[in-house]
């Protein structure tokens, strides 16, 4: 069970999940579910939130993520609260637009920032597995390109060839990000749990 209600996460979870090789069928959020508040003070504890209260409405086992921007200029914000950075019903566009209003006096070379990710798989017998992402990169002048959401816009990745993540594929950006990366570790966690069960 997926607990983002996210359709852009979702399609990244998937892709990633998928290239990673773990079978698996991921089934959507159901719509009678509501949102979970993220009222946590840190995005693994946010995650584990999500996937605890996925799990218990469902009775299935529950995958959520927590992401957030770090941004040193700013003392590390927005950080666990990225997605609402602009305000609770604060869309994509008002997030990037008070971010870079926030960094109009932020010298380039403070410009640093990263995005770290936070899944948590969670199973009805109580185990759960936790995997971890980061990427290092800077935050850009104003946004470029139209690909991905929040903001990769303005994100310009180590490794991305000096574009945002909004100027990357799909396939690029999965390659090198941080739910990427976080999803990836969870993949090889996942393969060495089965092969342990098969060796019992």
């Amino acid at each position: 069970m997926l607990a983002t209600a996210n359709p852009d996460k979702a399609r990244e979870i998937r892709a990633v999940l998928a290239d990673a090789g773990v079978q698996c069928e991921l089934v959507p959020r159901p719509p009678d579910v509501p949102e979970v508040e993220e009222t946590a003070a840190t995005l693994e504890a946010n995650a584990r939130l999500k996937a605890e209260a996925l799990r218990d409405a469902t009775g299935l086992p529950a995958l959520a993520d927590d992401t957030g921007l770090e941004v040193d200029a700013l003392g590390g914000a927005p950080g666990v609260f990225s997605a609402r950075f602009a305000g609770a019903d604060a869309s994509y566009a008002d997030n990037v637009e008070l971010l870079l209003h926030e960094m109009k006096s932020a010298l380039r070379a403070s410009r640093t920032a990263r995005f770290r990710t936070v899944v948590v798989l969670s199973d009805p017998d109580g185990t759960e597995q936790v995997a971890r992402g980061a990427i290092e990169g800077v935050i850009a002048d104003a946004p470029r390109g139209d690909q991905g959401f929040g903001y990769d816009p303005i994100f310009v990745p180590a490794g991305g060839g000096g574009r945002t993540f909004a100027e990357l594929t799909a396939a690029e950006k999965d390659k090198i990000s941080h739910r990427g990366r976080a999803l990836r570790a969870l993949a090889a966690r996942l393969r060495e749990a089965g092969a342990a069960k098969n060796e019992e």
